[in-house]
This record gives C-alpha cells, structure tokens and sequence, in this order.
C-alpha cells in the first residue's frame, strides 16, 4: 500500500523522515501569553452562564485544549464542538469520540460553521443539558445563557454567527478573521435564538500558559492559532510536509503540479515558487562586478504552502493521528 502512494513521488524507495527535529525551539517565544485577563473576566462572568460551549479544531481533537477552562469554568454544564470539519480526516470519528468520553466529554459535536454544517444540533444540546442540571442562582430566569470559549482561531465567532443565520435569520454579530486574536474581550451578550430564547457571550481566543510539547505546538501554529512569524513560516511548513508525507497525503503534488513527492522542504518551496511565479532578484557580487540573480522566493512559496493547507486544498488532514494510535481506546 505505502508502495503505491509513493509512486507519486517517481521513486517507490523514498523513506520519509519518522521523526521531526524539535530540539531547541522555543515554545515560550511562540505563546508569549496566555491572556489571564481575558479568563478572569470569563470567571466574573460565570454567575450569569447556564452552559459552556467550547469550541476547538477538528484536525487537533484531542491536543491543545486549554486545560485551565476545566479547572476554571467546570462546574457547568459543557459541550464540545469540534469545528472545521470540513478540514479534517475524521475517518476514526468515533475513536476520537471515545477517547473524549474517557476525558468525561461526554457532549461533542463535530461543525462547519462556514457552511451551516451540524450547526443545528448545538442549541438542543445546551437545552438538555441546561434543563437536566441545576441553573444555580439562575433558576428563575427564563432564558438560557451560554458561554462560547476556546483558544484563538477556532470558530467561536463563526459558530455564534451560524447559530444567528440558522436561528434568526440575521446576520455577523461578531468580527470573524482567519488570524488568531480578532475578539479582544468578553463581550455582552448576543441573541442567536428566540425559541428557546438564548444568549451567548463570545469571549477572547486564550492560550494555555504552557504547551505539554514543541510538537504539540507546531500542530497548533499550523492550525492558526498563534500568527506564523512567531514560529517561522518555513519550519512551519516543513513540519506540516513531514505530516502530509507521514501520512500518505500527496494532494500538495497534485496542487502544485510537482514532478513528485519529496521530502527536502527547501526542494519542494523552490518548486513551489517556479510554479507560482514567486521569484526575487538579489545582487551577487562577482569579479567582475555586481549581477543580479533570479532567486526562489522561498518565504513567499512557505506562506502560500500553508494558506493553501488551511483553506483545505491539500485535503483532509488529522494532525492527531499519533495520539488516536497511542491511545488505548484506539485499539481495535
């Protein structure tokens, strides 16, 4: 099988690398912060919140979450939803959906919120939820309030945004960016349904204040949570061709219409630029003077790699697939 997926590579010999260098990264400089600001205001906010609803990225469904909403906000009732579906290999769905269960998530939905997609389950869920638990100092009020959270670039607008089309027919309560940090603060809260009537609080994208590896961090940095400079667009997009090569996943031939697979991230960007027409001049000083030189533009070539992964052009990825294997609920 792996002979006949390398073929796209021109050579069934090629060994693709096992292992990902991580050995002196920084993953304090790419987190410079995890917005505690932000949490102590979700805290504040908790007494008027019936549910949470956390939001977090299908394609990493069991790393990265920020474990500080459990011991902060987890007195509540809590749904999961695993957004950007459409991203995601979800072939092992309900594998991913028992090693929640064994975290005690017992309440996951998988959404794309752009399309509409599961959306409709949401509000359901957090009725039942909310009707089957206690409302604390809630429980004369006749509406239902939710809190969305998550870490940033996730779809906690988008979800908010989807629920007003569905619900209300009404349209963008809520700034939606493809880049990390576009809500700033808790905001007040926004009607998504009339019956039931509900409301819900967006809340700032936040960050654990440490990451439990530098892998762990490369699979969120390529999802979009943090900006790319921080890690460095071209060790981004070398890891993200160690996992598609890893995988078995050549749609990035196909795409760019390379001569093969391969797994020199300093061949496949060069490539990349030719085809794009993403070339730069640079001075070369010689013994007969300066000349200039067409070069590769090989950060413009990493940017497009990694824009074209995130919109979902290299097709379905699951950056999580390790710890499906490792874990013990993913044994047949």
């Amino acid at each position: 099988m792996r002979l006949a997926f390398r073929a796209l590579g021109g050579a069934a010999g090629v060994a693709w690398r096992e292992s990902f260098p991580l050995g002196g990264r920084d993953v304090a400089r790419w987190f410079p912060g995890h917005m505690a600001k932000g949490l102590k205001k979700m805290q504040s906010s908790l007494k008027l919140v019936d549910c949470i609803i956390e939001v977090h990225d299908a394609r990493i469904p069991l790393s990265g979450r920020n474990p500080l909403f459990q011991e902060t906000l987890g007195l509540k009732p809590h749904v999961l939803v695993l957004n950007k579906m459409d991203l995601a290999d979800l072939k092992e769905q309900q594998k991913i959906i028992q090693h929640l269960e064994g975290e005690g998530l017992k309440n996951v939905v998988f959404t794309n919120c752009l399309q509409g997609e599961n959306v409709k389950q949401i509000i359901p869920t957090v009725t039942g939820l909310v009707g089957s638990s206690c409302r604390y100092h809630r429980g004369e009020s006749l509406e239902y309030c939710a809190m969305v959270i998550g870490i940033p670039n996730v779809g906690k607008s988008s979800l908010i945004n989807a629920l007003r089309r569905q619900h209300l027919r009404k349209g963008k309560a809520t700034r939606v960016g493809g880049e990390p940090g576009i809500t700033r603060a808790v905001m007040s809260r926004i009607q998504v349904c009339e019956r039931p009537l509900m409301f819900l609080l967006d809340t700032p994208g936040v960050l654990a204040p440490r990451i439990e590896s530098v892998e762990m961090g490369l699979k969120l940095a390529l999802c979009g949570t943090v900006l790319d400079h921080l890690v460095g667009e071209e060790t981004l997009a070398d890891y993200l061709l160690y996992t598609l090569n890893r995988h078995q996943l050549f749609g990035y031939v196909r795409h760019y219409g390379l001569g093969g697979a391969c797994d020199d991230i300093a061949s496949v960007l060069k490539q990349v630029a030719v085809r794009l027409g993403k070339t730069q001049k640079v001075k070369v000083l010689t013994g007969t003077g300066d000349v200039n030189v067409i070069q590769p533009n090989y950060p413009a070539a990493a940017r497009d790699f990694l824009q074209t992964f995130r919109r979902g052009l290299l097709g379905p990825v699951m950056l999580d697939r390790d710890v499906l294997q490792r874990s013990p609920v993913a044994e047949p």
